[in-house]
């Protein structure tokens, strides 16, 4: 029988490094005054971590028979954190910030800590998965960026399996690696339909050849070789033998040169003779499920270019006056009824589709910043030549995003003056707090203020240097364009 005493194995190792007698290596991290030098043992680095025992086959030694080592791209609090476990094989993770882990997985895996590179990654799916879901861009660029993130991967792709709207229709859908999109079509369990998934890596094939004529019947074979040599690893993992007569028709036969000429004669026949035998692998349909799908908490399926669920979340907490967040079951629908580049971005516009619309949030994406600005409107949009409308239960927001550590949230303060119509001025104002004006994308007419009178808000939502001190400034830079905006009905949900 064998007996492992490992936490008093920690322990000593632990008190070695807080007393590190006979020290032989100095890393010194940060910059002064912040920096910290740690005093460590050579041969407890070298046998608990490759990257170290590379670097300290690298470095001499000095004088006094220690290697000095300077690392600038790891910060003092995530080498902290890692030396100890690599002494002590222990780490607690409870009382650090989300995005904080994610950095320390990064530098783990620069590290070549797999152990602990596994550990983070399980973590962050198991406890931490509304942060990863808000911050979906991120978390799915970085892991295909770093391989051994195929935990993290895996998430994401159920995310995307679930929810395609996520990545087909999001901006950076065609900047997509091809391994991540072969990696999506893959799933058995992607939510689309088979002439969808061919529709979308039609477009993405297109996107890599920008040359290619628009309309397909103009297009020559070399046309045709050209979008083929693009898409070979690609056309595999679509399930051909799953479209219907119509979309065999409309969809592949618009593009059957880019097949091969035995494999679209297959299709052809499966479908005229579906008893036939025939010669091309018939790869299995697709399990769709989204009737059966829950959507209590998802917003994706609204095809929001802008937010994500766990904004939603957030935004319904605010509605509801939420002490603590909903992070589950979104108890609110959001349909959408604008959006700017679909609809146009002219205020009148607005006007015309909301008439006579309560309970609607408005959702901007600023142009340039990065920043999504927007406001909770209790009461129903009017057509009106100018007024104020009172309200106590309307709010205004900025959230959270890659650049911006932390929602805000400002409620109304001065109820007299929580909302203004204008059609006839092409305004729309909460207070003069967050105010629209105009042509949403072209005018940069649109601006914060905190100083105007009334104040009508608790607290601004841009940071000060933004801010108007004055009433309908000309532009500057206080003064911003919009991107793209959203504008959603929310309804209480009747499942």
């Amino acid at each position: 029988m064998t007996t492992k005493f490992f936490d008093r194995l920690s322990n000593d190792l632990t008190q070695l490094l807080e007393d590190p007698i006979d020290y032989n290596v100095s890393i010194e991290v940060g910059e002064a005054p912040n920096n910290q030098i740690f005093k460590i043992h050579s041969y407890v680095l070298q046998s608990r971590c490759p990257y170290f025992k590379k670097k300290f086959n690298e470095t001499p030694f000095n004088d006094d028979h220690v290697k000095v080592l300077t690392i600038s791209d790891i910060s003092v609090k995530a080498l902290n954190i890692i030396i100890k476990y690599i002494y002590g094989g222990i780490i607690s993770l409870e009382k650090l910030e989300n995005s904080f882990i994610f950095d320390l997985l990064i530098t783990s895996n620069e590290l070549e800590l797999d152990e602990l590179v596994e550990h983070l990654q399980t973590f962050l799916v198991n406890n931490n998965a509304p942060w990863l879901r808000l911050n979906f861009a991120r978390v799915y660029q970085t892991s295909y960026q770093i391989k051994n993130f195929k935990i993290i991967q895996d998430f994401c792709n159920d995310i995307i399996a679930k929810h395609p709207n996520t990545i087909f229709e999001s901006e950076n859908f065609q900047s997509l690696s091809e391994d991540k999109l072969i990696s999506i079509l893959k799933r058995d369990d992607l939510q689309l339909e088979e002439s969808k998934v061919w529709e979308y890596v039609i477009q993405w094939g297109k996107s890599k050849n920008p040359t290619l004529p628009t309309n397909p019947e103009e297009w020559t074979s070399d046309n045709f070789i050209t979008l083929k040599e693009t898409l070979k690893q690609c056309l595999p993992h679509v399930r051909y033998f799953s479209f219907s007569h119509e979309d065999v028709l409309d969809k592949i036969f618009p593009y059957q040169h880019i097949l091969d000429p035995k494999l679209f004669l297959d299709i052809n026949t499966k479908l005229m003779a579906p008893d036939r035998t025939i010669s091309s692998t018939i790869l299995p349909p697709r399990k769709i499920l989204i009737k059966t799908l829950p959507t209590r908490n998802t917003l994706f399926l609204l095809s929001s270019h802008i937010i994500t669920d766990e904004h939603a979340l957030e935004i319904s907490s605010w509605i509801d006056k939420k002490e603590i967040p909903y992070t589950e079951n979104n108890p609110y629908q959001f349909e959408l009824l604008v959006k700017g580049s679909r609809d146009g971005f002219d205020i009148k516009t607005i006007y015309q589709i909301c008439d006579k619309v309560s309970s609607t949030v408005i959702i901007l994406k600023v142009e340039g910043t990065g920043e999504i600005l927007g406001g909770y409107n209790p009461l129903e949009w009017n057509k009106v030549h100018s007024v104020w409308k009172v309200t106590q239960d309307s709010f205004i927001f900025s959230l959270k995003t890659l650049n911006q550590k932390c929602s805000i949230l400002s409620r109304v303060k001065n109820f007299s003056y929580g909302i203004c119509y204008s059609l006839y001025e092409s305004w729309f104002s909460f207070g003069n707090s967050l105010v629209l004006w105009n042509n949403l994308k072209t005018s940069k007419n649109c601006y914060c203020s905190d100083k105007t009178s009334p104040a009508s808000y608790e607290t601004p939502i841009r940071s000060a240097e933004l801010l108007s001190s004055t009433f309908k400034p000309s532009p500057n830079k206080s003064t911003f364009n919009v991107e793209e905006y959203e504008i959603f009905k929310v309804s209480k949900r009747n499942d």
